[in-house]
């Protein structure tokens, strides 16, 4: 059977970009936080209606986005309260933007399937429905993944 790549070695992914992310934010409770950080929301009891995660889980949460860079800890204190801490999104987490958009459009289309979501995006400026599109880096859109063809990176090894 010939490769499945364009390269005539066949080569195995040494360090899977998919499999890294996914050690990261693969969990429901972490895109849930996620969705509500994005949302605005930024303090814990919030995030805990929002989500409707357990206490526990959500402070477990909260704790490996800090910890993964992906949310910072703001303190902030009400009048008569102790300080507490709100969680923001920095640029690494931000970064994550698209992947939430398409995986609520996926949502839409298949797992509501029949029904109106629940959220539907639009741009602050003009008010039209946000769409997530793929283009390549020369400006080309790239409609299906039978448009792409990946190609052996820096850190593929060379199968035995």
């Amino acid at each position: 059977m010939a490769p499945t790549t364009t390269s005539d070695v066949p080569f195995r992914q040494g360090e899977c970009s998919i499999e890294a992310t996914l050690a990261v934010v693969g969990e429901k409770w972490t895109f849930l936080v996620l969705r509500e950080a994005f949302a605005g929301v930024r303090r814990f009891a919030d995030m805990l209606t929002g989500t409707g995660a357990p206490r526990q889980v959500l402070s477990a949460r909260l704790a490996r986005l800090v910890e993964e860079g992906l949310l910072r800890k703001v303190p902030y204190q009400d009048p008569g309260q102790r300080v507490r801490h709100e969680y923001r999104l920095t640029q690494k987490g931000l970064d994550l933007y698209p992947i939430l958009i398409a995986l609520m459009k996926w949502g839409d289309h298949y797992a509501i399937e029949g029904r109106e979501p629940s959220v539907v995006l639009t741009h602050r400026d003009c008010g039209a429905p946000v769409d997530l599109r793929m283009r390549c880096s020369a400006g080309h859109e790239v409609e299906s993944p039978r448009q792409v063809t990946p190609r052996r990176g820096r850190g593929a090894r060379r199968l035995p």
